[in-house]
């Protein structure tokens, strides 16, 4: 068990709600955590103001300023170091990271993605979930790796889905899930309980399945 306040880096490319689910579970003290910096793609992204709201130090790295994806990958990494961070949070970051990024912070990069992995990866989840006639969707938190959505789930949530869903409908259950199981990975995280090994999800020196904790 660790008692070091961890550091957190949080990547956002829009309105920050999960964002806002970590900065309210430090405020409570539900998570022994600090959020060093927020790191946004898109200029106009509304986590950008929850970050400045709460004291937090906010940067925008416009990916549409850099010549290629290696070249901003770059930038970003060195912003994320000078941060000081312990632990590299994508919350709704919507950029495919190369391999060579993603190594740099293995073991200490997550991502939170709305579907039941390995269903669904990539974007357009909810409505992937409801053209396919599914009866239940969910969101996974998972390390990342070089493959897209493809990383060890530490823990996945399922919702229903019902018959008259559209996917916003079903976007606002999934979410919900979201602002709940975030902070609770992170918190375990923070108290030096999960880590990533031969790429596989490791909690409590216990390998993770491959639906992640707790799946029901």
């Amino acid at each position: 068990m660790s008692s070091t306040v961890t550091k957190l880096c949080v990547l956002i490319s829009g309105n920050g709600s999960n964002l806002q689910a970590i900065i309210d579970a430090i405020a409570a003290g539900r998570l022994n955590a600090v959020v060093s910096g927020v790191i946004s793609n898109r200029p106009n992204a509304y986590g950008l103001e929850r970050a400045a709201d709460a004291g937090i130090e906010a940067i925008c790295l416009d990916h549409t300023d850099f010549d290629d994806r290696a070249s901003y990958d770059a930038a970003l990494r060195a912003q994320i170091e000078a941060f000081g961070a312990d632990c590299v949070v994508l919350a709704g970051f919507m950029r495919i990271l190369t391999p060579e990024f993603v190594d740099a912070f293995a073991g200490k990069l997550v991502n939170i993605h709305p579907s039941l992995l390995p269903k669904y990866k990539g974007l357009h989840t909810h409505q992937r979930a409801i053209d396919n006639g599914d009866e239940e969707h969910g969101v996974s938190v998972h390390f990342v790796t070089p493959e897209l959505d493809g990383g060890p789930v530490i823990i996945q949530c399922r919702v229903p889905v019902f018959e008259d869903d559209v996917a916003s409908d079903l976007a606002e259950r999934v979410q919900e899930q979201e602002r709940r199981i975030y902070p609770l990975v992170l918190g375990w995280f923070s108290a030096g309980r999960l880590s990533m090994r031969d790429n596989k999800a490791i909690l409590d020196e216990q390998e993770l399945p491959e639906t992640g904790y707790a799946n029901e």
